[in-house]
């Protein structure tokens, strides 16, 4: 009889290889089956739906939800390690797996700083991290005095929950930064403020930790938003100080194993000026878990993150994480304000004709606006240098191209099919 669960009945391998369970049964864990099925793992997943991404992919699916304590019992039992595509599950919950002796990676006193972003803020600043001034909002009055020590420069974000953008507010006046505070904290939305600090572009650093405390590092890239969702990737991040790279990789090696992260954690981080005219960054945001920052491993790296992830939750050695190109853009498929009359299947289909050395994930969603469905992954020659603007904007046009083909299917740069036009210089 297991002790989380009483029906004894449980999906394992003929090899008697592990069972991960991972709760959410989105794009990051459907990426995330294809690397367990290359380590002859199995995946289970926690899916609210059939459909969702990775129910579709994987034959060891729990259908519940990822608040419901019934079903994340029957998700983990017999599991090996229960681990996420998302951070949303009650630590309570997480919690009581715990006590019952279940392997849950990140361990919920470690989750929290990814689930709170209050908590995450204080923490940091503990130990000393790159962060912007901040505080807790409890009333209004807290809004009023912050308005007033930073100059009226602020952001309001709900400490829990908001993501791609999502409980984000960015208030023109002390007005208006009232009015969401009341109608946010009236609703039972816990609150932060922090400063809003002018940035000069947008970093994520992406680590992988075990239990045993090994540690693991990718590239520092450069992440493009639009409309608060990751649109595209630059991996590396072009023209970034080999000092400030360096410590970039050693602050987030440093967070996960001061937060006693395992798995995967993306550390996304505001480049900034400093006083000095030099730059700086300041940490924005942590996910423990498989990131978008980190897709462009999947075609970039010897060892991509969904497989890292996987090694890291189970105590392997971690993989090598060096780069398989000099240059990698991953750009997001969003869906298009109004789907295609092109099947999917075509646009692939036309794309593998223009661009044939562009690597396509699809994640099996419908098409509906600003939904991610898919991304496309570009690696430059061997000749190209990351830190030349030039050539990396030509890989990175590429990338987003073929991305706006698969969401729009029409070519944003008006390329005829007809005439025999080069793809460029810069890719395979």
């Amino acid at each position: 009889m297991d002790a989380v669960n009483p029906d004894p009945r449980i999906h394992r391998n003929p090899l008697g290889t592990p069972v991960v369970t991972m709760i959410g049964g989105g794009q990051l864990a459907r990426m995330t089956h294809a690397s367990a099925v290359a380590l002859g793992q199995t995946l289970r997943v926690l899916a609210a739906d059939p459909e969702d991404p990775a129910a579709q992919v994987t034959p060891d699916v729990v259908l519940g939800s990822h608040d419901d304590p019934d079903a994340v019992r029957r998700a983990a039992a017999g599991a090996d390690v229960v681990t996420f595509d998302h951070e949303h599950v009650p630590p309570a919950i997480l919690l009581e797996l715990e006590e019952a002796g279940v392997a849950v990676r990140p361990r919920a006193s470690a989750l929290i700083h990814a689930q709170d972003k209050l908590v995450m803020r204080r923490a940091l600043a503990e130990v000393g991290a790159p962060v912007p001034p901040f505080t807790g909002v409890e009333s209004v009055e807290d809004v009023r005095r912050f308005h007033a020590e930073q100059e009226g420069r602020i952001v309001l974000k709900a400490a829990r929950g908001g993501y791609d953008g999502r409980g984000v507010w960015m208030p023109d006046s002390l007005e208006e930064a009232e009015r969401i505070a009341a109608e946010q904290l009236a609703a039972g939305v816990p609150m932060m403020a922090e400063a809003r600090v002018p940035w000069t572009r947008e970093l994520s650093a992406l680590v992988a930790r075990s239990p045993f405390g090994q540690g693991a590092v990718w590239p520092v890239v450069e992440t493009v938003q639009r409309d608060g969702q990751c649109a595209v990737v630059v991996a590396p991040a072009t023209g970034l100080p080999e000092d400030l790279r360096s410590a970039v990789q050693a602050t987030a090696l440093r967070l996960a194993e001061h937060l006693d992260a395992t798995g995967v954690m993306a550390v996304e981080l505001f480049e900034v000026t400093g006083a000095d005219g030099r730059p700086g960054v300041l940490v924005n945001e942590l996910a423990m878990r498989p990131h978008n920052s980190g897709h462009w491993t999947m075609d970039g790296a010897v060892t991509s993150q969904f497989e890292q992830h996987l090694r890291a939750v189970l105590d392997y050695p971690l993989g090598s994480t060096v780069p398989t190109a000099p240059v990698v853009v991953m750009a997001n498929v969003l869906g298009a304000p109004e789907a295609p009359a092109m099947s999917m299947d075509e646009r692939v289909h036309h794309l593998g004709a223009r661009f044939p050395h562009a690597k396509v994930h699809l994640y099996g969603k419908s098409e509906r606006p600003a939904r991610k469905i898919g991304h496309v992954n570009v690696l430059a020659d061997p000749g190209v240098d990351p830190d030349d603007a030039e050539q990396v904007a030509a890989v990175r046009a590429v990338a987003e191209l073929a991305a706006h083909w698969l969401s729009h299917g029409e070519w944003a740069d008006g390329w005829d099919p007809h005439s025999g036009a080069p793809v460029g210089d810069f890719v395979r």
